[in-house]
């Protein structure tokens, strides 16, 4: 994989970077109208989206940053963007083109004061993984193998203007008005500024340490506090495979399902007890290590759920408040999904859709053991984006909907429910957090 000498920082370097990457998706429509004469119209849109989605990634990957999380965030969910760019984004998880190792290290002296060969044992130079934000190299201290990451030069000041950036392209390609994403948009800005937080990283991943300490079969690395600063953070390093190579592995049912038990234990132990979610739930933070034990790694984006939002959300994973007509629009209004604008047509459309909606996500929390390898249930979820994304009515209805805390609430189901997916999970015991939980 090619390396990375320089990054663009300022906001004229980083705004035409983006606009040669608009020039070169101008030139593959250009390219698309002249196939649709000789291929079929699918096999034409194919090579567009494939084509689309390289030179995006691609110039994304140069800048890294907001604009490539916010392609990672995207291709956690299949039902929002072609699949030639949820294959093609996914790959900012963990494997995206590194810094050069000068270049890594002289970010590294700049942050710590001295060069890491002056501060570990060894340092590898070349990074083991890279990802939208910073990366990981391997080094030593003291004959103990440590992770040491590092945060790409310029994306903390560039969160901002990025955004600028790439918001009119994000709400022509959604079909959004402006005044209808702003507060999402503050929410996400908000998000990837606390990411770029190392110091409130490291505080996150202390506590979720702590509290996860009762849940058997979870590990979580701990700190080296001296060793680390706003830009880098050192670790212990953690063996094992990433989520997406051990769910490829020929393994013992007991064995997936151990791991899938204690993913989805993980998750809702600390929703329910503490109303707090890792809010980053992709493949490339999570390893299985030879003791077949889940690491859970990157504890950036946290959220921090509202209780008067928990409880309302909550309310709608019991279909009986789902089905009781009263209460459910009474929680929809108090999640912001019907608001006091809305027509008596609007209302019936949205709690028809919401109810339909609720009934297959929910699923899983109706039973006492859920079999997540059932390819029905999400050959259900698929067809449902696919209605709502192509949905008239839907589209018609005016105005923003939905709290903002939807945004990473739901990024984490949708995140959480495609892991499941991936490691083809049996008979998941669904409420077995509780045995963990305080009496």
């Amino acid at each position: 994989m090619k390396t990375l000498d320089y990054i663009p920082q300022t906001k004229i370097q980083r705004a035409g970077k983006l606009l040669k990457i608009g020039a070169q998706v101008g030139k593959n429509y250009a390219k698309y109208v002249g196939n649709r004469i000789i291929l079929s119209e699918d096999d034409a849109r194919n090579k567009l989206n494939s084509a689309n989605a390289t030179n995006i990634y691609d110039g994304l990957s140069e800048l890294k940053g907001s604009a490539l999380k916010m392609a990672q965030m995207m291709s956690l969910d299949d039902g929002l963007l072609p699949k030639e760019f949820v294959e093609k984004f996914s790959l900012a998880q963990f494997s995206v083109p590194p810094l050069s190792g000068p270049l890594a290290r002289k970010v590294f002296r700049k942050n710590m004061g001295r060069n890491p060969e002056e501060v570990f044992s060894s340092f590898e130079r070349e990074s083991s993984y890279a990802a939208s934000i910073g990366q990981v190299h391997l080094a030593e201290i003291d004959g103990n193998k440590v992770a040491v990451k590092i945060q790409y030069p310029g994306v903390a000041q560039s969160i901002i203007s990025d955004l600028k950036l790439v918001k009119p392209i994000a709400l022509r390609m959604l079909k959004l008005k402006n005044d209808e994403v702003e507060e999402y948009f503050e929410e996400v800005q908000q998000k990837l500024l606390e990411e770029t937080n190392y110091e409130l990283e490291k505080e996150n991943l202390e506590e979720a340490r702590d509290l996860s300490s009762v849940l058997p079969n979870i590990v979580i690395p701990k700190i080296y506090d001296s060793y680390s600063g706003k830009s880098v953070l050192t670790m212990e390093w953690m063996e094992g495979l990433h989520l997406s190579e051990f769910s490829k592995q020929q393994v013992s049912l007991e064995e997936r399902n151990l791991i899938a038990q204690s993913l989805w234990d993980f998750y809702l132990f600390h929703i329910h007890n503490y109303k707090k979610v890792h809010a980053d739930p992709h493949p490339g933070n999570f390893k299985v290590n030879p003791q077949n034990e889940l690491v859970v790694l990157d504890f950036g984006c946290m959220k921090d759920i509202p209780q008067d939002f928990y409880n309302s959300f909550f309310k709608l994973a019991d279909l009986k408040n789902v089905h009781d007509d009263c209460v459910f629009e009474e929680v929809l209004k108090e999640l912001d999904i019907i608001t006091e604008n809305d027509n008596a047509k609007a209302i019936e459309t949205i709690k028809s859709t919401f109810k339909k909606m609720l009934c297959i996500i929910n699923k899983p929390f109706q039973y006492e053991k859920f079999d997540f390898s059932d390819p029905a249930y999400y050959q259900e979820l698929l067809i449902l984006g696919n209605e709502l994304k192509n949905d008239e009515t839907l589209k018609s209805l005016n105005g923003k909907r939905g709290s903002k805390h939807f945004v990473y609430v739901n990024r984490t189901l949708i995140g959480l429910l495609g892991l499941m997916n991936s490691l083809n999970a049996g008979d998941i015991l669904v409420d077995n957090y509780m045995m963990y939980s305080k009496k």
